[in-house]
């Protein structure tokens, strides 16, 4: 470490190849007063240089040289050139003065400090002590003073050249000593090159010299730093000013600049870094692609099927929307999301209860039905009462069967007491809502339990037990009539079906049943509207059909394999085979133009559809051999009558 010695230094370097030189003056003024400081150290890896201007007028320099000295020592302890060891450089200086201040004195200087890499400087300052950079005899860099003219100057209230004689160049608003708001500037880092001069000056230079004189010595300089500060300490002391004050003058020539021999390395490595990194940021960004892109499929298969869950309801078909919502449920677990969870949990519970009641409708547990249908109900408020009417419909129909069995038990009971007019009351009420519900189980008990009534009453008029077994079977008759006309209506000839209602409306005119005739008017007007609707069925298929061939024309397959469904469960409904094959022709022609992502969901498609094809199928034979059945059971009853009708 050097401090204000005169004359030439250079100094230990880390580099084998670089060359620094040092030159100082620093004089007291008239009165042998001299409060500058100058310090340095030059360390393998760094350099520091530090100016200090002592302005709280003490005679012993006990601010600049506190100032320098903190600030060597604080660099000293950890080299660098950051901004943070600038500032921590600075903050040591400004808290060494603070720490001296008594009660009589004001310690207080200005400070510039300069760091070195020997490949490039930073520099710190508090005040208006100066640097500037020559390069090739012209200023590269200079400093700003930290004073109230300089704020002027950029202000253009004073002109450039009247900084050295402004009342208000030494009113600074930085400056060592201040205990708050203490501001310093920090430089960027300033890249060095060879023949590069750098100048730190105090207020006894620049207030004498002007910045072209200084200017025109460093254009004339040789590569010795002494001889240049001797010749600017001559310029000043030429000019003989009356007010000359103490002043310290410092100059840096950076004969050579450090050059790495590892850099062209290390900037390979830097490189070979970055495309590492590079690789991997593309190699991760396009895993999180993938997983994003699967991630929104998933939602929206997840999204599809709870939209299918909702339709299938509202069309009262449980069977496909507990398919639906189940693997719609199952992406939503996947894909943790809490609020569609809940919700496709909510017609999850709501599926299972009416699927539930309808098991126990098939196996005529009425009552277990009815409370299933009223639990369904009640789950059906938590999904904004999807399928609430056909529910309240259901729950109706239950009612009335158990209506049904309530009035032959109540029958049965008065039978048993001897009341056969109450009785047959009972029973024929039944019957009557029995046929109004086409509830043929219920009707048959109604009909039975009239057939034992009769019987027991066997022993009456023979003439009453005639005609009322001739009444039987008119009600027969009309019965097979209305079950022949259900069985062509199930098998969707509703033309067949019409025709079998009306000869029942006839037979039940003629009986006198109103309410048997209103039965089989009801079926007659539901039956025509069957017939309209599967008109305008037909008219929504060939829609469907159309959105299908557009999509498939825009390629969006799935939307297009949507629509080729929809219309294909249509013309299933409608019995339409011929529409079927098309559909399946068609599904299966698409389905070659699926890519390969799509390909293992296009088998489980078809399969589905085969699936599809071979229930639809059996159900159809199923159908035709009730049909055949239940003509068989017909002939059976004709011959009956025939027979009543021979004795």
């Amino acid at each position: 470490m050097s401090f204000w010695e005169r004359g030439t230094w250079i100094g230990p370097m880390r580099k084998q190849n670089s060359e620094f030189k040092t030159a100082f003056t620093s004089e007291a003024d008239c009165d042998l007063k001299n409060t500058d400081y100058f310090g340095f150290v030059e360390l393998d890896q760094y350099a520091c240089y530090v100016v200090a201007d002592g302005i709280d007028d003490q005679t012993d320099a006990v601010s600049a040289r506190l100032a320098v000295a903190a600030a060597v020592s604080a660099f000293s302890e950890a080299p660098s050139m950051s901004k943070r060891t600038m500032r921590a450089c600075l903050d040591a200086a400004n808290r060494a003065l603070i720490k001296e201040t008594g009660s009589k004195k004001k310690l207080k200087a200005s400070i510039i400090i300069v760091v070195t890499d020997y490949v490039k400087l930073r520099y710190g300052q508090a005040g208006n002590v100066r640097l500037r950079l020559y390069r090739d005899g012209f200023v590269r860099y200079q400093s700003t003073d930290q004073s109230l003219t300089l704020d002027m100057v950029r202000e253009e209230k004073v002109e450039p050249d009247k900084v050295a004689v402004h009342e208000e160049r030494n009113n600074l608003y930085a400056y060592l000593g201040q205990e708050k708001e203490f501001h310093p500037y920090i430089s960027q880092k300033i890249k060095l090159a060879n023949t590069d001069a750098v100048a730190l000056y105090t207020r006894g230079i620049w207030e004498n010299i002007d910045e072209g004189e200084l200017g025109d010595v460093y254009a004339e300089a040789s590569n010795e730093p002494q001889e240049l500060v001797d010749n600017v300490e001559e310029l000043l002391l030429s000019r003989q000013p009356e007010d000359l004050g103490k002043y310290t003058f410092v100059t840096l020539f950076v004969n050579k600049v450090f050059i790495d021999p590892n850099r062209k390395r290390r900037i390979r490595r830097v490189i070979m870094t970055v495309v590492i990194v590079v690789v991997i940021i593309v190699v991760v960004a396009v895993v999180l692609t993938i997983l994003h892109n699967r991630r929104v499929r998933k939602r929206e298969q997840m999204e599809q099927g709870y939209l299918d869950t909702i339709e299938y309801i509202q069309i009262d078909n449980y069977a496909r929307a507990q398919e639906c919502c189940e693997e719609a449920l199952e992406l939503a677990e996947n894909l943790r999301d809490r609020t569609m969870i809940k919700q496709l949990g909510d017609y999850r519970k709501l599926i299972e209860s009416v699927l539930a009641a309808q098991e126990y409708m098939d196996g005529q547990r009425y009552a277990d039905a009815q409370r299933a249908y009223k639990e369904a109900a009640a789950r059906s408020i938590y999904v904004d009462s999807v399928g609430l009417d056909y529910i309240n419909g259901r729950l109706a129909l239950t009612a009335d069967y158990i209506a049904v069995y309530d009035l032959i038990n109540l029958g049965d009971s008065l039978a048993l007491n001897l009341q056969y007019e109450e009785a047959e009351e009972k029973y024929l009420e039944a019957r009557a809502i029995a046929g109004s519900l086409y509830f043929d189980d219920g009707r048959k008990s109604a009909i039975e339990a009239l057939e034992k009534l009769y019987e027991d009453r066997k022993a009456e008029k023979e003439a009453e037990e005639a005609e009322r077994k001739e009444q039987l079977l008119r009600q027969e008759t009309g019965a097979n009539y209305v079950s022949q006309g259900d069985v062509a209506f199930a098998q969707g000839d509703y033309e067949g079906a019409k025709v079998y209602y009306l000869s029942a409306w006839q037979l039940y005119g003629d009986m006198g049943e109103q309410t048997q005739q209103l039965a089989a008017e009801e079926k007659l007007q539901i039956t025509e509207e069957k017939i309209e609707e599967r008109e305008r069925l037909k008219e929504e298929a060939q829609g469907y059909m159309q959105e299908a061939e557009e999509a498939a024309e825009r390629k969006e397959y799935t939307a297009a394999k949507k629509y080729y469904l929809l219309a294909k469960d249509v013309y299933a409904s409608l019995q339409m085979e011929d529409k079927v094959e098309e559909i399946t022709r068609k599904m299966e022609r698409m389905d070659i133009k699926l890519d390969e992502s799509m390909l293992q969901e296009s088998i489980q498609e078809d399969n589905m559809l085969q699936d599809n094809m071979l229930q639809e199928s059996s159900m159809l034979q199923s159908m035709q051999e009730e049909n055949a059945v239940r003509e068989g059971g017909t002939e059976t009853i004709e011959q009956q009558g025939t027979e009543m009708l021979s004795e």
